[in-house]
């Protein structure tokens, strides 16, 4: 038995790397964004299945926009827009300060 752990884009931290596992739009609850839109979004950025990525950035007030390099592409993105993507964890980070950047957490826009 593996010891993967699938978890939102919207939890990971800054060195944070992973694999998609696959889209759940219906997790993502982003003001004003139809959930159709929202994935064709997504899949249009490069949000697809099998891709590699890893959180390079975070915004500064709530960790909020993040931005992601998913291939060869760095992308920016709300974190309630990264709920949708479901992440296979490859690495976690390094240990994080203790100011609560980088701390998972649940995206508060996530219904």
């Amino acid at each position: 038995m593996t010891d993967e752990r699938i978890a939102p884009l919207g939890q990971l931290g800054i060195g944070d790397s992973g694999v998609i596992a696959h889209l759940d739009v219906s997790v993502a609850a982003c003001a004003g964004l139809d959930l159709s839109e929202l994935e064709r979004r997504l899949l249009e950025s490069g949000f697809v299945e099998g891709a590699s990525l890893r959180v390079v950035h975070e915004g500064p007030i709530g960790r909020d926009p993040m931005a992601v390099e998913v291939d060869d592409a760095r992308v920016a993105l709300r974190r309630c827009e990264a709920g949708a993507v479901m992440v296979r964890i490859r690495s976690r980070a390094a240990a994080r300060d203790g100011g609560g950047k980088g701390q998972l957490a649940v995206c508060s826009c996530a219904s």
